[in-house]
């Protein structure tokens, strides 16, 4: 209510009393003032409030079609299913289509797994092993129906379950798509919950993704049901900047690019398994939250772009220059005093190699000379290193693809056949999603039509 010139004014809203509530504050603290209550200011804040509730009441954003997965972390207590029971119900009240899935509650797996202490067969195995997410999934749906929500679980076993996988445990990937089409169908009258991490073969039996592969589940649904979103509930904000377990002052990170968030993958980072991310693409959205976030739709980190399979050969002829030095490796701070010299000079690095007692920089043929005489000036300083020598007329051909590490042999594969044609390899660099191939300048073309080849 408002008081005006002795009248007492009513603020009334058939949509929700809540947000009627919340609005009303705002309206009221707007309209008071120092001598009671300002007519100007009742005028500005009925305004804002009207605005307010617009926004709450009738909101403008179109339905969305999400799939959520929910770690174990985020399941792993009745009282957080209950919170990931009320994201989705919140959603679903606003319209939007949700896919649910569910790995197992806190540990469940990794005790499973430590009490299998008999030779248990790969099928026996598979069947212990997913007890985890077949509670979970029956907690949850319960959870949802208790909220009024339309949920069904699904299993590895059921009519609808969507992901079939071969022999070798790879997803057969038409009859897979075939399914979720079927599914997508349905979306809308139904919340689907999914046990993340299982599969199931030809004759029926229960598989399993690998390790993370309750991710994979996620953003194969999402890809395949053409969803909007895939958002990944976990014990973190999103990606941070650090372990904020280890380190202090660790932030959320708003973006981050699927090459940055799969080396970090690769390399300890627990967000996201690596698997998960060769099935995003463009169109298909990705995003991190905490679990007690709440809000399944803002929020998080966004996860941007798609691994695209890149093979190139760099124009610019390279030089390698390579420092000598007795037990290098044990030397702390050795690399950046090396590369602290090139730095000052505005010298580029393409590319370095370690070994032993040794470091080598990769840089522009055209500068290399001046890159010797700072690293020498730095040899003449230091007892523990002993030389430096150029070898220039390099060329460097980069394999650069998200597959790359689901690929066991693919650093063979790629310098087999180069070896076979009887070139010799100078060097090879890599990282979690690509390979380096450093070969004589005059062998480049040869080199880049044999990797063509082999990625085809």
């Amino acid at each position: 209510m408002s008081k005006q010139g002795g009248v007492v004014h009513s603020f009334f809203c058939l949509e929700t009393t809540s947000v009627c509530t919340t609005a009303w504050r705002h309206y009221f603290i707007l309209s008071q003032s120092i001598d009671g209550y300002d007519s100007q200011a009742i005028s500005v804040g009925r305004s804002l409030s009207y605005l307010y509730l617009a926004d709450r009441c009738c909101p403008t954003r179109a339905t969305v079609r999400v799939v959520v997965k929910f770690g174990g972390t985020s399941l792993g207590s009745g009282d957080r299913i209950n919170r990931a029971a009320d994201s989705i119900a919140n959603a679903v009240e606003k319209g939007h289509e949700i896919v649910a899935v569910a790995s197992a509650m806190g540990s469940t797996t990794d005790y499973l797994l430590d009490e299998i202490e008999f030779d248990a067969a790969d099928k026996d195995r598979a069947e212990i092993v997913s007890m985890g997410e077949r509670t979970s999934v029956r907690m949850l749906t319960g959870a949802l129906r208790a909220r009024g929500v339309s949920a069904q679980f699904l299993e590895p076993g059921t009519d609808k379950w969507p992901i079939l996988t071969n022999d070798l445990g790879e997803v057969e990937v038409a009859e897979t798509q075939r399914r979720t089409a079927e599914l997508s169908a349905q979306l809308g009258e139904m919340v689907p919950v999914i046990t993340g991490f299982l599969a199931e073969n030809e004759a029926g039996e229960t598989t399993t993704l690998g390790r993370g592969g309750s991710d994979t589940t996620a953003v194969m649904l999402g890809r395949y049901t053409d969803a909007d979103e895939v958002v990944i509930v976990t014990d973190v904000e999103g990606v941070m900047t650090g372990d904020p377990h280890v380190v202090e002052g660790a932030r959320n990170v708003g973006h981050i690019t699927v090459d940055e968030l799969r080396n970090l993958s690769f390399r300890g980072a627990e967000v996201i398994a690596p698997s998960a991310l060769s099935y995003k693409n463009s169109k298909l959205g990705v995003r991190v939250v905490h679990y007690q976030h709440g809000d399944l739709l803002n929020g998080g980190t966004v996860i941007e772009g798609e691994f695209e399979n890149l093979i190139d050969m760099q124009e610019n002829e390279l030089a390698c220059v390579t420092v000598a030095g007795r037990s290098i490796r044990n030397s702390p701070g050795k690399l950046a005093d090396l590369s602290q010299a090139l730095r000052d000079a505005n010298i580029n690095i393409d590319a370095v190699a370690s070994g032993m007692d040794s470091i080598t920089f990769y840089i522009q043929e055209d500068i290399a000379q001046q890159a010797e005489n700072l690293l020498h000036a730095k040899v003449v300083d230091d007892q523990t290193l002993s030389s430096v020598t150029v070898d220039d007329n390099i060329a460097v051909i980069r394999v650069t693809g998200g597959e790359l590490p689901n690929r066991p042999g693919v650093i063979l594969d790629i310098v087999q056949p180069i070896a076979d044609a009887g070139i010799n390899i100078h060097d090879v660099i890599t990282s979690a999603t690509s390979v380096a191939i450093f070969v004589a300048w005059g062998d480049r073309e040869e080199t880049l039509s044999i990797v063509q080849d082999e990625f085809k």
